[in-house]
């Protein structure tokens, strides 16, 4: 998630990323991505199992900005909202 382009960006994981997308989007659950204003779904990974999910979270976590910024945009050079997609 991201609040614009090249802007704040926050990582996290869920087992329903629409319904997790919207509670960002509505800023319905508070904490980082609401306080700063992060509701444009900007790049996901689909897994089949949590633990991976959890483990590759931590790494992208764990990885400079640069690297984030270089994922997003070479998935979405665009910064398209890629929440539609999911609906």
């Amino acid at each position: 998630m991201a609040s614009r382009r090249n802007g704040t960006l926050y990582t996290g994981v869920t087992s329903n990323l629409p319904q997790r997308v919207h509670q960002h989007r509505e800023s319905l659950v508070p904490g980082f991505a609401a306080r700063y204003g992060c509701k444009t779904l900007v790049w996901y990974e689909i897994f089949d199992e949590m633990l991976p999910a959890i483990a590759r979270e931590k790494q992208i976590k764990a990885g400079s900005r640069a690297k984030k910024l270089a994922l997003i945009e070479t998935l979405n050079p665009d910064w398209r909202d890629l929440y539609g997609d999911l609906i």
